[in-house]
């Protein structure tokens, strides 16, 4: 069973959401909250085990949001589910520590799907985000990355578990395991969301 909080001030939307998971096999909706500060109480109280995060909240900003939850529960997996497309945002929710980022017009199986994928070590991102991320990349003539490395890094941006990334590569996990290893401390990072958002904000790639 995966447990899904959801934070959003759309009380149609938000009441939309928790149907759809409650009536999915496989998921249930624990609670929902309007805003940041009650969900920040809550989430300490009850960790779920994936939130759903919008950006445009009252008070205190998703992103603002998911940065206080992630300091307290650094492998809680927050997904981003919001209007908002702008570079920024979406560069500044991964570096806040949010492990996916999809767009509120997101098909309901597509949504489900990205749940399900988080739970498996993917990164899941709507077509148009994730077009707008790859194509972000600007490699530079001489990178901190290996060949390899930006290979691997790539495919983490595209959302694909290491075991993904490992098929699509033809290589190991544990290979996958050591190219990340090299990436984050090349970068000076500490997760994949951290390491594709300083990669893809400051073309180092």
């Amino acid at each position: 069973m995966i447990n899904v909080a959801i934070v959003e001030d759309d009380k149609d939307i938000r009441e939309s959401l928790a149907l759809l998971i409650n009536s999915t096999d496989g998921f249930m909706c624990t609670t929902t909250y309007g805003e940041c500060m009650s969900a920040i109480k809550g989430i300490n109280e009850d960790i779920p085990d994936i939130v759903l995060m919008d950006i445009g909240l009252p008070g205190m900003s998703g992103v603002e949001g998911i940065r206080r939850i992630k300091e307290k529960h650094p492998d809680l997996d927050i997904i981003v589910l919001t209007v908002h497309e702008n570079d920024d945002i979406v560069f500044e929710a991964l570096c806040a520590g949010a492990c996916g980022y999809l767009v509120k017009e997101t098909p309901t199986s597509r949504l489900l799907d990205a749940m399900r994928e988080v739970k498996h070590g993917g990164a899941p991102m709507s077509t148009q985000i994730a077009r707008m991320v790859v194509g972000s990349f600007q490699k530079k003539t001489e990178s901190l990355l290996t060949a390899r490395e930006i290979d691997v890094l790539n495919q983490l941006c595209k959302g694909k578990s290491y075991r993904m990334i490992a098929d699509s590569l033809s290589i190991s996990e544990e290979t996958v395991r050591r190219h990340l290893k090299s990436i984050y401390r090349k970068l000076e990072v500490h997760s994949k969301s951290e390491a594709v958002a300083k990669a893809l904000k400051e073309n180092l790639i």
